[in-house]
């Protein structure tokens, strides 16, 4: 005995299923020459301008838009100035780094220094870096006379960003941490340059042998 399961089911659903299987096997095979139906056409097709094109709308004509003075982007709110500018609230340079001294610090600026500084000023900070051999033009300034070792933290943070006379800046290569870890390594090797005795750590002295 066979059961008819179309008898059990409702007309509607088996007229609807039909219609289903007409549809879908008149679309195998065909290319349809009619536009796609866009439900929101604007989001497709929108109104939009190009850079630096004329827009009448404004009163200025122009389509790109100033910012609202005052405006700062986001995550670039500069409020501290000891940091970013290497300057207190006078506008005169700190006269120390407003970074903890610890060994990564130091160790960062190295690395940095080496990259980007070693090749004018020299591994050693003495102005005889690789360009000198080159024949360039200007003397790279050494780190180790008294004038240097005594100014400002804040003001060898300057001439890294900003540079001076034959020096670039550096702003745009290097952040602003790295570039207080360059003046803690520039101060490093400023110290080991004019170290005595008594800079030497406890367990270093003791496998060292001085000669007078």
């Amino acid at each position: 005995m066979t059961m008819d399961f179309r008898s059990c089911m409702p007309k509607s659903l088996t007229t609807f299923v039909v219609l289903c299987g007409l549809v879908l096997c008149g679309c195998r095979g065909r290319v349809s020459d009619r536009p796609p139906i866009h439900i929101n056409p604007n989001m497709d097709a929108m109104e939009r301008f190009e850079a630096q094109e004329a827009n009448p709308f404004f009163e200025d004509g122009r389509a790109m838009r100033l910012p609202v003075p005052g405006t700062v982007a986001r995550g670039m709110l500069r409020s501290d100035i000891r940091f970013f500018a290497g300057r207190d609230s006078s506008g005169a340079f700190v006269a120390e780094m407003p970074l903890p001294t610890t060994r990564e610090l130091y160790l960062r600026g190295q690395e940095r220094f080496d990259i980007y500084c070693a090749v004018c000023h020299g591994s050693a900070g003495d102005g005889q870096g690789i360009v000198m051999a080159g024949g360039y033009g200007f003397a790279p300034i050494g780190f180790h006379d008294d004038r240097l070792r005594g100014i400002e933290d804040g003001y060898l943070f300057h001439v890294v960003s900003r540079g001076i006379r034959t020096m670039p800046g550096y702003a745009q290569q290097i952040s602003v941490a790295d570039r207080w870890a360059i003046v803690a390594y520039v101060r490093a090797l400023q110290r080991s340059q004019h170290a005595n005795v008594a800079d030497i750590p406890l367990d270093i002295l003791s496998d060292l042998r001085l000669t007078p």
